[in-house]
């Protein structure tokens, strides 16, 4: 493990800087790009909130769903401010090709979905009720209900072998997500077509720094909070998918199968057929009490700690 500048009490510039926040209200819906964002202990506040399941409670994914890609969310400008609570007047929007607009209010629904589950986890969830039911049915053309997770009877806690004591809602394994422009960047000269970033779903977009460092970041500071770097984010079908069309295609996992894959990352590694691109994140002072965490668009970033490769990092 190799200590920076940042860590040794040395005044050090910024290794890198915040320069989107995305947040993701709806598993697998599109993300809504704000310009601040309140650090919860489950991640960023509304983020993966909510989940579209199946007659069984089977959450949908675009991996099986590619048509969510095209489910646009919007929250009110205020709800990512410090302190904000919803009144009976605040509302989630939902709109898609084809569809009325739905609104959700904020305020939790008082029905109660048992058996909901999203990979190795089940529980009971919050039905967001029979309007927002009829409007997924209708889009996806199958049964489907809209809930929300039940922040006040269920925790799903992250896997205890990288982040013992952290918990997420409905993301897929940790609470935060980060790549840098510069490892997109690095990617899109290898490929015939650049992607955007929204292929890849991240909550923190950096830019600053050298392709792909974040492979080796076991501990930023971002303002005045500590992130651990707990694993390499192993991708799936889904940044195949195009989000403006809802197609998916062989690229870039093709591409990251040739230059991100285990076995030229990790070749002295169990192989596993992964590949790699950003950061899992968890953030220390995310379980603490006490005053509201903001973490804005601007924010600085100082690694405290590194490995010296990517075979070294956790994944």
């Amino acid at each position: 493990m190799e200590k920076t500048s940042s860590s040794t009490g040395t005044a050090a510039a910024a290794d890198a800087k915040i320069s989107s926040i995305f947040i993701f209200p709806i598993k697998s819906c599109r993300g809504i790009s704000v310009p601040q964002a309140p650090i919860t202990p489950t991640g960023f506040r509304w983020d993966r909130q909510w989940l579209v399941v199946n007659q069984k409670r089977r959450a949908y994914t675009q991996r099986v769903e590619p048509k969510l890609a095209l489910v646009e969310v919007n929250l009110p400008e205020e709800a990512f401010s410090e302190g904000w609570e919803p009144t009976k007047n605040s509302y989630m929007e939902i709109k898609a090709p084809g569809m009325d607009l739905l609104k959700i209010s904020l305020c939790k629904p008082p029905q109660v979905a048992d058996g909901v589950s999203v990979w190795e986890w089940s529980g009971s969830a919050l039905d967001e009720g029979d309007e927002a039911s009829k409007w997924f049915t209708d889009y996806l053309g199958k049964p489907s209900r809209l809930v929300r997770f039940n922040a006040a009877s269920e925790t799903r806690p992250v896997d205890p072998m990288y982040a013992r004591g952290h918990f997420i809602m409905f993301s897929d394994q940790y609470p935060f997500m980060l790549i840098s422009q510069e490892s997109l960047d690095a990617l899109n000269k290898l490929l015939k077509e650049p992607v955007p970033i929204n292929r890849f779903r991240p909550n923190i977009l950096v830019t600053g720094c050298e392709p792909f460092s974040e492979d080796l970041w076991t501990e930023i500071q971002i303002s005045q909070f500590s992130f651990q770097g707990v694993k390499l984010c192993s991708r799936c079908k889904v940044p195949t998918i195009n989000q403006h069309t809802a197609i998916a295609g062989p690229e870039p996992n093709e591409t990251l199968m040739k230059v991100r894959s285990d076995r030229v990352l990790r070749p002295d590694k169990k192989q596993q057929g992964k590949i790699y691109f950003g950061q899992n994140l968890v953030c220390k002072e995310s379980l603490t009490e006490g005053k509201a965490k903001m973490v804005k668009v601007g924010d600085p970033i100082h690694v405290i700690n590194k490995v010296s490769t990517a075979a070294e990092a956790a994944a």
